[in-house]
């Protein structure tokens, strides 16, 4: 019976060893975790850590407004039918490869009308001189000229809101290629009608005669 009794003070050295390696495990784990918490070689290191905050969706994209669309014109078809333009004009108005003709069109606001204007250039095959220079504005549907320059050459274009017309200056004995100098006539839109706004001249400084400078256009009446 001694001896039976004497096997339970046998185990004690072998639970103080089982409680030490319990601890240690404990303490082993509880410095892995540490690790994971402070991100030196943790989950946290496999992606971005969250700060909490909701991400922004992005902007919607706005929208265009009235000024940024515009429907696209046979403007060919335009001049052509176009009473205000002359005959020499749509005679003249031909194919000058295939089905493109010399024409340069232009949208934009110059009138404030319910829908974008319209800017027509005539030009010539050869060496694309300006012939005729066209405005159409929508109205009812349909349409209508409001401003024409047929002195050729002459070129309009849309310069920031109002209509620019630039016209080639020629004096006698100057070559097509080497005009005296330019008008360059603004025009505004008022009441109904274009109305001048501005002109400046520019002498180019090779005038080869003393004949009259070419007359500014006038707008449609």
């Amino acid at each position: 019976m001694r001896g039976l009794t004497g096997t339970g003070p046998s185990r004690g050295p072998a639970s103080a060893q089982a409680v030490t390696t319990a601890a240690a495990v404990l303490a082993a784990l509880a410095l892995f975790a540490a690790a994971c918490g402070t991100g030196g070689t943790g989950a946290r290191d496999e992606g971005p850590a969250h700060d909490g905050t909701t991400e922004k969706a992005p902007a919607a994209a706005p929208s265009p407004n009235p000024s940024q669309t515009y429907a696209k014109v046979d403007a060919v078809a335009l001049v052509k039918a176009d009473p205000a333009v002359s005959t020499t004009v749509k005679r003249d108005l031909k194919p000058c490869a295939g089905d493109e003709y010399p024409v340069d069109v232009t949208y934009g606001d110059l009138t404030g009308g319910p829908a974008e204007d319209v800017v027509v250039n005539v030009l010539t095959c050869g060496d694309a001189v300006g012939v005729g220079a066209y405005v159409y504005r929508r109205e009812s549907g349909t349409y209508k000229n409001v401003f024409k320059a047929e002195e050729s050459p002459v070129y309009a274009e849309i310069d920031r809101g109002d209509l620019s017309v630039t016209k080639q200056v020629y004096e006698r004995g100057d070559p097509v290629s080497s005009p005296s100098g330019e008008n360059v006539i603004t025009y505004g839109w008022d009441a109904g009608r274009f109305v001048q706004q501005d002109f400046h001249h520019t002498d180019y400084g090779n005038a080869a005669g003393n004949g009259d400078a070419t007359p500014v256009p006038s707008p449609a009446g």
